[in-house]
Protein backbone atom coordinates (compact mmCIF):
# COMPACT_ATOMS: atom_id res chain seq x y z
CA UNK A 1 0.00 0.00 0.00
CA UNK A 2 1.18 3.49 -0.83
CA UNK A 3 1.07 6.38 1.61
CA UNK A 4 1.18 10.05 0.70
CA UNK A 5 1.00 13.29 2.61
CA UNK A 6 -0.85 16.18 0.98
CA UNK A 7 -2.23 19.58 1.84
CA UNK A 8 -5.72 20.61 0.77
CA UNK A 9 -6.57 24.34 0.53
CA UNK A 10 -10.20 25.39 0.70
CA UNK A 11 -11.79 28.72 -0.26
CA UNK A 12 -15.35 30.00 0.03
CA UNK A 13 -18.12 27.38 -0.06
CA UNK A 14 -15.57 24.56 -0.37
CA UNK A 15 -15.01 24.89 3.39
CA UNK A 16 -18.55 23.58 4.00
CA UNK A 17 -18.39 20.64 1.57
CA UNK A 18 -17.60 17.10 2.86
CA UNK A 19 -14.65 16.61 0.48
CA UNK A 20 -12.51 14.53 2.85
CA UNK A 21 -15.46 12.33 3.80
CA UNK A 22 -16.32 11.72 0.13
CA UNK A 23 -12.68 10.98 -0.73
CA UNK A 24 -12.63 8.17 1.84
CA UNK A 25 -16.14 6.92 1.01
CA UNK A 26 -16.07 7.04 -2.80
CA UNK A 27 -12.46 5.87 -3.31
CA UNK A 28 -10.61 3.03 -1.55
CA UNK A 29 -8.38 5.52 0.28
CA UNK A 30 -7.85 5.82 4.02
CA UNK A 31 -7.68 9.46 5.17
CA UNK A 32 -5.90 10.57 8.31
CA UNK A 33 -6.09 14.27 9.23
CA UNK A 34 -2.76 15.36 10.72
CA UNK A 35 -3.28 19.13 10.99
CA UNK A 36 -5.92 21.64 10.00
CA UNK A 37 -6.89 25.26 10.27
CA UNK A 38 -10.23 26.62 9.13
CA UNK A 39 -11.15 30.27 9.63
CA UNK A 40 -14.25 31.76 8.08
CA UNK A 41 -14.29 30.97 4.38
CA UNK A 42 -10.78 29.56 3.97
CA UNK A 43 -8.58 26.90 5.43
CA UNK A 44 -6.09 24.11 4.94
CA UNK A 45 -5.81 20.48 5.99
CA UNK A 46 -2.72 18.23 6.01
CA UNK A 47 -3.71 14.61 5.33
CA UNK A 48 -1.98 11.27 5.15
CA UNK A 49 -3.59 9.12 2.47
CA UNK A 50 -3.17 5.35 2.29
CA UNK A 51 -4.24 3.02 -0.52
CA UNK A 52 -2.98 1.74 -3.84
CA UNK A 53 -1.29 4.38 -5.96
CA UNK A 54 -3.99 4.41 -8.66
CA UNK A 55 -6.79 4.91 -6.09
CA UNK A 56 -4.94 7.77 -4.42
CA UNK A 57 -4.33 9.46 -7.78
CA UNK A 58 -7.96 9.00 -8.86
CA UNK A 59 -9.15 10.41 -5.55
CA UNK A 60 -6.84 13.43 -5.78
CA UNK A 61 -7.98 14.09 -9.35
CA UNK A 62 -11.56 14.15 -8.06
CA UNK A 63 -10.60 16.48 -5.18
CA UNK A 64 -9.00 18.90 -7.65
CA UNK A 65 -12.15 18.74 -9.83
CA UNK A 66 -14.05 20.07 -6.80
CA UNK A 67 -11.89 23.20 -6.87
CA UNK A 68 -9.78 22.27 -3.85
CA UNK A 69 -6.06 23.03 -4.06
CA UNK A 70 -3.88 19.93 -3.59
CA UNK A 71 -0.16 20.18 -2.77
CA UNK A 72 2.06 17.11 -2.19
CA UNK A 73 4.18 17.34 0.98
CA UNK A 74 7.38 15.64 2.18
CA UNK A 75 8.43 14.52 -1.27
CA UNK A 76 5.10 12.73 -1.73
CA UNK A 77 5.94 9.51 0.08
CA UNK A 78 5.86 8.59 3.76
CA UNK A 79 8.24 5.81 4.73
CA UNK A 80 6.56 2.56 5.75
CA UNK A 81 6.61 1.26 9.31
Amino acid sequence: MARRRVEFRFEGEQVREPVIYRLGKDFPVITNIRRAQIEGDSGWVVLELEGDTASIEEGLTWVRSQGVGVTPLDGDVIEGD
